[in-house]
């Protein structure tokens, strides 16, 4: 039996690691422990006028909701995590765990969480209470006030229709860009009536899956931005996915964004939510934060993608298992990980096969409500050798377990829909040459000897090696099979 299908029966007993489940030496309140937890993960989206369907800001709206809070953060430690809140998927015992933007609980928030659910949900001393955050209108930005603000034409969505690919008109020229920039990061919003008022959202049912989902109807979209007067595009900024936690470019690098730019919105894929009357007009807005005037890029971003479409997904099946693969033509640092699939997928890991071992980079469990992108901090970024072989196992559920499914009864294949599938990693890296390699991996040797991090390593064979010495695999083993 797979290894992975027998952890989850063990873990969907156990639920909460040992080291988590000691209680506390006084009561659990919500005024003193529940409450900095929800400003710091929940309250962004649970608040009055945001996208969430309840709001968790005071006592009185959080009591009711209790024993459902404790169940979301619970699903940390079940396979796949779908459900989870606050949406994080990435495995925290698995290959590399140093993640920009990571919105994980810690194991003691989670436990606290179930000490106070499983002790009545006191409220405590209102004088614990810390001070209420300020949030501006629903169209704050998640990576901060973008520098530029950018928005395609509103375009109308009916309550029901099939998919809908295409492009959508250019945006007019941005004048007031009067010189070439940078962009370091970026960040698109879906707009519409929906998300700007919860009213039709009356219960947390209401948000099923993909292909039921009320609020958001853009599947994927992205800009791309020439210069006025050309036809030819000089760059685009990544993909917009539902759930998409935005994109973060490295230091070194940036997406150019030319003077007076005209973006342009192609390959657009709009998945009507399939709910009568709930048609609305929807704009797509992407926010940039620019690097200073005058930065240049030292590197250019490329893709890493291991993408199959010989696709067969059983309804009667779960744990349906698809491998794809990438062979890296020179050494290569590999900036994130990003699964993509469609409803049917359920959990994708990354590793790399070097000379004589496999090493787990990642893995997440997948929901397509929420595409998240886990972008490797600086100092554990994967730095891979060439000839290496980049593998993503992929796992699909087509049974009536799966919720996401519009509906259970059909095989799906691969396709363009939502209600069919995909599998592809939106992975992107920086190509190196050799020198850039032996530069990488010097700075990498320095900063785990700085910090002691030589048993915790993954993803540098190289790094074990002196600069003289012939590759050979890494010391550890792999962390799974």
């Amino acid at each position: 039996m797979n290894r992975w299908i027998l952890l989850a029966a063990y873990v969907v007993g156990a639920a909460v690691p040992a080291a988590a489940q000691s209680t506390a030496d006084r009561p659990v309140t919500f005024t003193k422990d529940i409450a900095p937890i929800l400003q710091r993960s929940c309250q962004r989206c649970h608040r009055p006028d945001s996208v969430a369907p309840m709001s968790l800001i005071t006592y009185e709206e959080v009591r009711p909701w209790a024993r459902a809070i404790k169940q979301r953060t619970q699903l940390a430690y079940v396979p796949g995590m779908r459900g989870v809140m606050p949406p994080w998927l990435l495995e925290r015992n698995i290959g590399i765990q140093a993640i920009q933007q990571d919105l994980r609980l810690k194991d003691e928030e989670i436990a606290a969480i179930a000490t106070w659910v499983d002790s009545g949900a006191p409220e405590g001393n209102r004088a614990d209470l810390p001070p209420p955050l300020t949030f501006a209108d629903s169209a704050t930005w998640i990576m901060g006030k973008p520098d530029l603000i950018v928005s395609s034409p509103p375009f109308s969505v009916p309550g029901i229709a099939p998919d809908w690919w295409g492009d959508l008109p250019d945006s007019p020229s941005v004048e007031a860009l009067t010189a070439d920039r940078y962009a370091q990061a970026a960040e698109y919003k879906e707009t519409s009536a929906l998300t700007r008022s919860t009213g039709l959202l009356k219960r947390s049912s209401d948000l099923p899956g993909q292909g039921k989902n009320s609020i958001f109807v853009v599947h994927h979209g992205g800009a791309h931005m020439r210069r006025p007067g050309e036809d030819r595009e000089v760059s685009s900024i990544p993909n917009h996915e539902v759930g998409h936690n935005g994109h973060i470019f490295p230091a070194q690098s940036g997406r150019l964004v030319p003077a007076k730019a005209i973006f342009g919105w192609p390959g657009m894929h709009i998945h009507s939510p399939g709910v009568p009357g709930a048609d609305r007009d929807v704009t797509l807005s992407v926010g940039l934060r620019l690097h200073p005037v005058g930065y240049k890029p030292q590197r250019k971003e490329g893709r890493v993608n291991t993408p199959r479409s010989e696709l067969d997904i059983n309804p009667n099946s779960g744990a349906q298992r698809y491998d794809s693969y990438f062979v890296a033509q020179q050494p290569l640092k590999l900036l994130n990980f990003e699964p993509h699939m469609h409803a049917a997928g359920t959990r994708m890991c990354i590793e790399a096969i070097y000379e004589l071992s496999v090493e787990t980079l990642s893995c997440a469990g997948y929901d397509h409500n929420w595409v998240r992108d886990y972008r490797y901090e600086e100092n554990s970024a994967p730095l891979i050798p060439k000839g290496t072989i980049v593998h993503t196992i992929s796992w699909f559920d087509g049974t009536r377990k799966n919720a996401n499914l519009a509906d259970p009864r059909n095989t799906t294949v691969w396709g363009r829909r939502s209600v069919e599938n995909m599998l592809g990693v939106n992975n992107y890296a920086f190509f190196l040459t050799d020198d850039e390699y032996k530069q990488e991996l010097g700075q990498r040797r320095d900063y785990l000897n700085r910090t002691n991090g030589w048993d915790t390593l993954v993803g540098c064979p190289d790094c074990w090696k002196s600069p003289d010495q012939k590759p050979r695999a890494p010391r550890r083993g792999p962390l799974v099979d």
